[in-house]
């Protein structure tokens, strides 16, 4: 019996599950609603690592994080915007290109923690 592995965030008020691990395609990313509403961008690299971000870009206030082209700059892990292709690092979400948006505002992306629990 094959185990189905889950993949969960933390959503600050619990572990809330969001899909099974092998729907998600490695180097692609999928948008997940949570539980207050807040949009999500999972990510599975090629390795197999996890990273949730969120799915506004901040930008152009799309929700297209999910969309955007996962890479690397060196040995930082990223995704780029598919609106005006800055990028983030998957782990804590800082933005690799500007600090701030055209209105001021921080570039960096939330982050949420994110596992595999079998289910």
């Amino acid at each position: 019996m094959t185990t189905v592995q889950t993949v969960q965030i933390d959503d600050g008020r619990g572990w809330t599950p969001v899909c099974d691990y092998e729907q998600l395609i490695p180097g692609r990313g999928v948008a997940v609603l949570l539980p207050d509403g807040t949009q999500a961008a999972v990510f599975r690299t090629r390795s197999g690592e996890l990273f949730a971000l969120d799915n506004r870009d901040p930008f152009s206030g799309a929700y297209v994080m999910s969309r955007g082209l996962v890479g690397s700059r060196g040995e930082v892990p990223v995704v780029t915007s598919p609106m005006l292709k800055q990028a983030f690092d998957l782990r804590d979400g800082r933005s690799l290109d500007e600090e701030t948006t055209p209105d001021g505002s921080p570039a960096d992306l939330r982050t949420w923690p994110v596992r595999v629990a079998a289910r």
